[in-house]
């Protein structure tokens, strides 16, 4: 479904991304996982079109998708999370999730946003910057369904979350995943996190993929390699 094709990101004159290669196979729940500074937000960034690439591709249902607009990748069918939530403080819960909706001229928000997050209806007329971090990351992955996208993209969501929301926000996932059939892939260093909610992973080092495989695959040497601090 989504595939990187030997791709490469600088920063000024720092090499980031280092020929990437990456295939996320639909219906798949993969997760990137690295220590901090590997390139991980970097690739999602790229992904989306938020940080321009200097050479390889970024294909999506064999569609070469690397020149097009953040908001041209929303249209097709991907769906982003940022790290820090990034909602909108002063707007209310529901103006944060109809603000995706001018980009399709369409004025509903699913319904499912509010089945999956009931708070969110409950808190619609409560501006963004007066909920809790849970709250916001609820808000946040509720703004990325709103255009019923076909993978969705999540980079670190239960950052600073308190453990009940933590459940929750799996358990979310995993039945857009498993229930919905939306392909993700997600950013996340938290190892029980990871393996409770994705299938796959991919770990990455240095700006490259050093290894891929099935979750249940992830062992002690490749953690102690790649994963641990």
């Amino acid at each position: 479904m989504l595939r990187i094709e030997g791709l490469n990101q600088y920063y000024g004159g720092s090499h980031i991304l280092r020929d990437v290669d990456l295939d996320v196979q639909e219906g798949r729940a993969n997760c990137l996982m690295g220590r901090n500074g590997m390139g991980k937000t970097t690739l999602l960034k790229c992904i989306m079109g938020l940080v321009p690439i200097r050479g390889g591709r970024i294909l999506f249902r064999d569609r070469d998708i690397s020149q097009l607009k953040p908001h041209e990748r929303g249209r097709l069918g991907l769906g982003y999370v940022p790290q820090g939530r990034e909602i909108f403080p002063q707007l209310t819960v529901e103006e944060n999730l109809r603000v995706p909706l001018a980009s399709k001229r369409s004025a509903g928000i699913p319904e499912r946003v509010y089945e999956l997050f009931p708070v969110l209806r409950d808190m619609r007329r409560r501006r963004g910057g007066d909920l809790s971090g849970g709250q916001q990351q609820q808000l946040a992955i509720g703004r990325a369904l709103v255009l019923n996208p076909e993978i969705l993209l999540l980079d670190e969501p239960i950052e600073g979350i308190q453990p009940n929301i933590v459940k929750e926000i799996s358990e979310v996932i995993r039945r857009l995943n498993r229930e919905q059939g939306i392909t993700i892939l997600l950013v996340e260093q938290k190892l029980p996190f990871a393996r409770a909610t994705a299938d796959r992973f991919d770990i990455i080092n240095n700006g490259n993929v050093v290894a891929s495989g099935e979750m249940d695959e992830l062992g002690d040497d490749l953690i102690a390699e790649h994963l641990t601090v």
